[in-house]
């Protein structure tokens, strides 16, 4: 894949980069998915940039104590530094999450409903640089490349992509329907797979990589009806009415028990037409804690599309997916390190959309 920058340009206050993508040798195949012996990406020839509010951490502090206080029984949300992500329970690539923070929305549900399309892949090393920060960190939440593992999965991305003299790293996991039992099968990527790439849709935070100041969230007893990750974007809409925000990272649940789904193998041959249609499809779960969760949120849609939350889970006793919502609110805990995002980048927006499948 060739890359090439070709104008930028300010509308209604809407930075928007175009990328050019020139494919060499294609062939397509009858189910039209775009070969090649080393597989092509889908087309990212346009990049939307839209500037976020980013507040000071102490004030975000404040704010979110306030507004997680009436879902939670327990709640303390404090300015710290960011634990070591490479060490236990996380296993993250890096150690941090600080330095350039930003987020964005790859593909769209647009892409798997009502029928796939199969052609959209992406690479992590391509967005990164899409994102303006090569080398980047990048955490969130996903659907695996079915072209590359043969089947259809959910994708919790993890990956330190490459720089100059230094290989990626790819510690994601994806999570199946077990062909021998139909329950979950959790998988480490990079065990089976060399690659960096996801199909269809992403959610994810990029940053650095680096140590430093986080927002940390401990919350314990649900008496909302908001999952954690509702509450943290429905307190910030409502702090925020004219101003988008959006925060990403990453959370425990420590006790408790969590509803999930995961996606079947083979993807619906019958058009998923509404929100019935594609709940019936899915397959969902009660997992146990401690469930290690990547989440990446947006208070208010700046026009571009953008899927509103969106959270996957591992954990290291063989369960993870798209994360809902705890369902033992009287005993569950989180604790959790958001940082905000300075910057949106829309990439591959679906020309034609829909609300279908968001949830």
């Amino acid at each position: 894949m060739i890359d090439r920058e070709t104008t930028g340009r300010e509308q209604n206050g809407l930075v928007i980069t175009l990328w050019l993508d020139f494919y060499l040798g294609f062939s397509c195949t009858t189910n039209s998915t775009f070969v090649t012996p080393a597989g092509v990406m889908a087309d990212m020839s346009q990049t939307e940039k839209v500037q976020l509010h980013a507040p000071d951490l102490e004030e975000l502090r404040g704010v979110l104590q306030a507004g997680l206080e009436s879902n939670f029984a327990e709640v303390r949300v404090s300015v710290a530094e960011c634990p070591d992500l490479s060490k236990e329970p996380f296993q993250f690539p890096v150690k941090g999450l600080c330095g350039s923070p930003r987020i964005t929305d790859v593909g769209g549900v647009p892409y798997l409903v009502p029928l796939v399309q199969k052609d959209k892949e992406y690479d992590m090393n391509t967005i990164s640089k899409k994102v303006e920060l090569p080398g980047a960190f990048l955490l969130g939440a996903g659907a695996a490349p079915c072209r590359i593992i043969g089947m259809n999965a959910e994708l919790m991305p993890l990956v330190l992509t490459e720089a100059e003299g230094r290989p990626a790293v790819n510690s994601s996991y994806f999570s199946s329907i077990n062909p021998a039992d139909g329950q979950c099968l959790l998988e480490k990527y990079s065990q089976k797979f060399s690659d960096c790439n996801f199909g269809l849709l992403g959610n994810l935070y990029a940053c650095e990589g680096k140590p430093g100041k986080v927002i940390e969230v401990q919350a314990k007893k649900r008496t909302g009806s908001h999952s954690l990750v509702t509450a943290l974007r429905k307190t910030l809409e409502a702090h925020y009415p004219d101003k988008s925000l959006a925060l990403g990272g990453t959370f425990i649940i420590k006790k408790g028990k969590a509803k999930i789904h995961i996606m079947p193998r083979e993807f619906s041959a019958c058009p998923l037409n509404t929100n019935d249609d594609v709940n019936k499809w899915l397959k969902h779960f009660e997992v146990n804690a401690p469930l290690i969760c990547q989440s990446v949120l947006v208070s208010r849609d700046p026009g571009l599309d953008l899927r509103v939350e969106h959270t996957h889970c591992f954990s290291h006793h063989g369960e993870g997916g798209h994360y809902y919502i705890d369902t033992t609110p009287d005993s569950v805990e989180y604790l959790g390190y958001f940082l905000p995002a300075e910057f949106v980048y829309r990439i591959d927006r679906p020309t034609q959309t829909h609300t279908v499948g968001r949830d």
